[in-house]
């Protein structure tokens, strides 16, 4: 099979097909990131899309169950285009239970109501959103071309066509000076949405990204330490009102790996922090540069 550049997907994906279906990120300026820097944005041309099904088909030496259109924001596709390449995948790839996509806010707006539900009758299960922030200074300072309400309005939007949703936020992104706003705002997010899944990962300043430059230049100030981190989580989950959103803090990035269920699992998330705190159990930076 044929992949352009580094292979990025969702860690819930690692044991799905990968099928390419853009290059890069159609936006592609948020200061923290660095996925997609060194690609052109282009959606490629379907039919080597299918060719990749039926190489795939012929590879695998099991039924293919899941499959994960990549590359940043692949529903940004003109929905006839994602309606054939999932009819083709089900036509290639009949053992396929699940397709699943990511999905910037501004994505998911422009679709119709009618549309969402057409690319939900034809198998999109689920839409990953990196929501990031709740906080509305937060998102324009790191350049997220979306507000607050409008990740709202999208993921109600995904939610009313049957569609899951996957919201990712990233801890300690609002910095020093926006450390309660961004937790609050976010856990507001998340309340608001009520998600099917929600995941906390950590923030990590890559070298390269304008967010790294601001470090330097002393215009950004990182939360240091896990402490600082587990006060802005603490926050953020006795903020949280989403009964049933499954909720993972186990990324590599993450200090301590959380996994529970919302609302009933957050005094338990609360006293696993509170213990790692005291007793200074934390994964060491190396393995979270992983």
């Amino acid at each position: 099979m044929r992949y352009e550049g580094i292979v990025y997907r969702p860690p819930s994906e690692a044991r799905s097909l990968i099928l390419q279906l853009t290059i890069g990120c159609a936006r592609n300026e948020c200061t923290f990131c660095n996925m997609f820097k060194s690609k052109k944005f282009r959606i490629r041309d379907l039919d080597e899309v299918v060719e990749d099904m039926i190489l795939a088909k012929r590879c695998y030496m099991f039924d293919i169950e899941r499959v994960f259109l990549a590359d940043g924001d692949a529903l940004i596709c003109k929905t006839k285009d994602l309606l054939y390449i999932m009819n083709k995948i089900h036509e290639i790839l009949p053992t396929v239970k699940r397709i699943t996509i990511y999905g910037a806010p501004k994505d998911v707006l422009v679709k119709t109501p009618e549309e969402l539900r057409q690319l939900k009758e034809a198998g999109l299960d689920m839409v990953y959103m990196g929501a990031e922030s709740g906080s509305d200074k937060v998102l324009e300072a790191v350049k997220k071309q979306a507000t607050q309400a409008e990740i709202i309005e999208a993921g109600l939007k995904l939610k009313e066509a049957g569609i899951k949703v996957s919201i990712t936020l990233i801890s300690g992104l609002g910095g020093v000076e926006y450390l309660e706003e961004h937790a609050i705002e976010s856990a507001k997010l998340i309340s608001a949405i009520k998600p099917e899944y929600a995941s906390l990962l950590t923030l990590l300043i890559e070298p390269g990204t304008p967010l790294h430059q601001d470090w330097k230049d002393g215009k950004f100030h990182p939360l240091e330490g896990p402490d600082a981190i587990f006060k802005e989580m603490t926050l953020f989950l006795q903020n949280i009102d989403s009964e049933g959103t499954i909720f993972r803090a186990n990324h590599a990035s993450n200090y301590i790996p959380l996994g529970g269920t919302f609302n009933k699992d957050i005094p338990a998330l609360l006293a696993q922090i509170e213990h790692a705190v005291e007793n200074r159990r934390f994964r060491p930076d190396t393995w979270r540069q992983l």
